[in-house]
């Protein structure tokens, strides 16, 4: 609805507008946490850390499917890598940016592709299709983003008390 993007086919400007609002959106909610905030993990929920990471490394898996490409053994190794904590917020952050800038590089080399085109997924082959990856990369980008941000709101809380 920002009336932005209009060189690009409407699935993947949503896609696209979908990326730039969680970008925006973590900065302005989590941006301020410090280290020991951004990993902290009340009542045992994944931190703010983990959802950052996971928005950043599944974007980066889901188009490689979307691509036609299985996963690298590099991308197989930072999945299990996720939940680790210790790493400082620019650090999260920069990976962040780093990949929706670049998911957002990939998403517009794909936008003259038949949304339809067969895809598969993991090493099951499931069956998938372009669409039907683009809309599921903005679908669960964004509802990390709501779980972090949530997360966020938690810690900030008990900073206050």
């Amino acid at each position: 609805m920002r009336g932005t993007l209009g060189e690009v086919p409407a699935v993947h400007r949503a896609v696209l507008h979908a990326l730039q609002l969680a970008e925006e959106d973590l900065t302005r909610q989590c941006s301020d946490l410090t280290e020991v905030e951004l990993n902290a993990r009340p009542g045992g929920i994944a931190s703010v850390a983990f959802h950052l990471r996971h928005i950043a490394r599944s974007v980066d898996r889901l188009l490689t499917y979307a691509e036609g490409r299985q996963l690298s053994e590099g991308q197989m190794a930072k999945l299990n890598t996720e939940m680790e904590p210790g790493e400082a917020p620019e650090e999260v952050f920069k990976e962040l940016r780093d990949a929706l800038a670049g998911a957002a590089l990939r998403v517009r080399a794909i936008a003259e592709v038949d949304l339809e085109t067969k895809r598969t997924v993991g090493r099951e082959s499931l069956p998938a299709s372009l669409g039907g990856l683009l809309v599921h990369a903005a679908d669960h980008t964004q509802r990390h983003v709501g779980q972090a941000i949530t997360t966020a709101k938690i810690v900030l809380a008990a900073r206050s008390r």
